[in-house]
């Protein structure tokens, strides 16, 4: 048995199960049956009994010297009549003056007759005498004082109450049978949707699954987060909860921003949703889980992209750096050229103030003298070459100032300024345009301006600009609406601050603390801001 199936063992299961509660009733019911049989039968008996003793003839024939010439025919007939199996009658000393064996006549009675002829009260039970085990009834003769002259017993056998219980027994056991089939019906029943339930797979079989399922999600590195379709989490493994923190126990209640719930929840849909949450860029995907055509809630995996974003804007800053260098490159020979065309034309003096022109007004001279830092000096050329190529222009105000070595680590001014000037870029889509950049940095951390002669932003947009996600440009692959979020969470992490306004087009100001909580938490984000 314990190798069976666990269908063949709750079938079997089952069915001992009816076949116990069936057999247990009808037990009980046969049992209850007999003693209403009995007790039909005690009254019965009892109630032949006490009409013999009301018969006048009976009283009268006590008085006769040979009582039983009257009395025994009587009894015969009665005890013919009414189908009982014996009529008794004897007097007070309990001598039979009648009775179904006439050689019994004139004897003592086989049981005790005394209780009924001292009480003077009927009795009834069951009793072994002279004919075997019997029902009876008993009760007292009176004279016409209400004296007790002798007893009338009457008794059916146990034999006949016998017979009829088993008269009685085919509808019990038809009745059983069909108990036990419509059981056998049920317990098939069950036993199929047990089976379909759990996919017709064993107890064990169901344990190694479960197992390798635990294995499986806090193995992998990816975060799994699970939801029903009421938004309670069902499932989290480890990565989620390492990525995530607490989760609690349903979506309403999770310690996440409004836009990871609205991703989450599904108010977001999409695939590769890039959110942000505390310190990390998390990509997020939401899948549908259907059972048996059933959709039964959802699945949502994050990874996180932090390390691989802050990559992408290494790489894209080094891109734009070597662009701005074969710019330069292109530029220096081409001024070469033309330097060494004027002498073979023996336009020495032309050739010295073209030359003079040129390193006098040099751009990146210029930016290199306010711009102190490299790494903000850099970051500044790169993107002038990249204005440049969608053809706009990059102004540095003459305001800017960036001693070395005042800004200390420059990931988080990178991020702000890089971002802020990507955003502005953007702005102008490709169109002739001005941005005008101004950076000032002193003790109390790096003071950013950014302006563009771009349309501006609408006045109800002014706060959704720095909202996760938000963002105004089509379509493109890669995470959108993330520079302009990044670019606040940094400032607001170091107890600064961003703003934007319109003077003819959007002007960018933030402002990033020297002495701030963290410094660059969030190791470099991508360059694409919302507008």
């Amino acid at each position: 048995m314990r190798d069976a199936s666990l269908g063949t063992q709750l079938f079997v299961l089952q069915m001992v199960i009816v076949l116990l509660a069936a057999g247990g009733t009808a037990a009980v019911w046969a049992e209850h049956t007999r003693d209403q049989l009995d007790s039909l039968y005690q009254q019965r008996a009892l109630a032949i009994a006490q009409s013999v003793a009301a018969l006048p003839q009976v009283r009268e024939a006590f008085k006769l010297a040979s009582p039983e010439s009257v009395l025994q025919p009587l009894a015969m007939s009665v005890q013919q009549e009414t189908g009982a199996d014996y009529v008794v009658i004897a007097n007070t000393d309990q001598k039979r003056y009648a009775h179904p064996n006439t050689a019994l006549i004139g004897k003592t009675l086989s049981t005790d007759g005394t209780p009924v002829l001292r009480s003077g009260r009927s009795w009834v039970g069951t009793e072994t005498g002279t004919i075997g085990t019997t029902v009876r009834g008993k009760t007292p003769i009176r004279d016409e004082y209400g004296t007790v002259i002798g007893l009338v017993s009457v008794g059916v056998l146990e034999t006949t109450v016998d017979s009829q219980l088993t008269h009685a027994l085919p509808p019990l056991i038809w009745t059983a049978l069909a108990v036990l089939l419509a059981g056998l019906a049920l317990a098939a029943l069950i036993t199929a949707r047990v089976r379909k339930q759990t996919f017709g797979l064993e107890p064990r079989e169901i344990a190694a699954l479960l197992e390798q399922r635990e294995g499986v999600l806090h193995g992998v590195k990816e975060g799994v987060l699970a939801l029903d379709l009421n938004g309670r989490v069902t499932l989290v493994n480890d990565a989620a909860r390492e990525l995530l923190g607490d989760v609690g126990e349903d979506l309403t209640r999770m310690p996440v921003s409004e836009r990871m719930r609205d991703v989450l929840g599904g108010a977001d849909p999409g695939e590769d949703r890039v959110v942000l949450h505390g310190e990390r860029v998390l990509v997020l995907n939401r899948t549908p889980v259907w059972v048996r055509g059933r959709h039964r809630g959802w699945v949502v995996t994050l990874r996180d992209r932090t390390e691989l974003v802050r990559l992408a804007r290494e790489l894209d800053d080094t891109s734009s750096a070597t662009d701005a260098l074969r710019a330069q490159a292109h530029e220096f020979a081409n001024r070469l050229h033309t330097v060494v065309g004027l002498l073979e034309l023996g336009e020495h003096e032309a050739a010295i103030g073209f030359i003079t022109r040129t390193t006098g007004s040099t751009y990146a001279t210029d930016l290199r003298e306010r711009i102190q830092d490299p790494t903000l000096a850099a970051l500044l050329m790169a993107k002038s070459a990249e204005a440049a190529e969608r053809g706009a222009r990059l102004v540095l105000s003459d305001d800017s100032a960036v001693p070395e070595g005042l800004i200390g680590d420059p990931r988080d001014a990178v991020l702000v300024v890089g971002n802020l000037v990507a955003n502005a870029i953007d702005a102008l889509d490709g169109a002739e345009g001005t941005i005008e950049v101004s950076v000032q940095a002193d003790a109390d951390g790096l003071r950013v301006r950014v302006g563009d002669s771009g349309p501006g932003i609408a006045p109800g947009l002014v706060e959704e600009v720095f909202r996760e996600g938000f963002t105004t440009k089509a379509a493109h692959s890669g995470p959108r609406g993330l520079g302009l979020a990044l670019t606040r969470q940094a400032c607001l992490r170091r107890g600064g601050w961003v703003r934007v306004r319109n003077s003819g087009g959007a002007v960018f100001t933030a402002l990033l603390p020297a002495n701030g909580v963290k410094n660059g938490a969030v190791d470099g984000m991508k360059d694409g801001a919302a507008r």
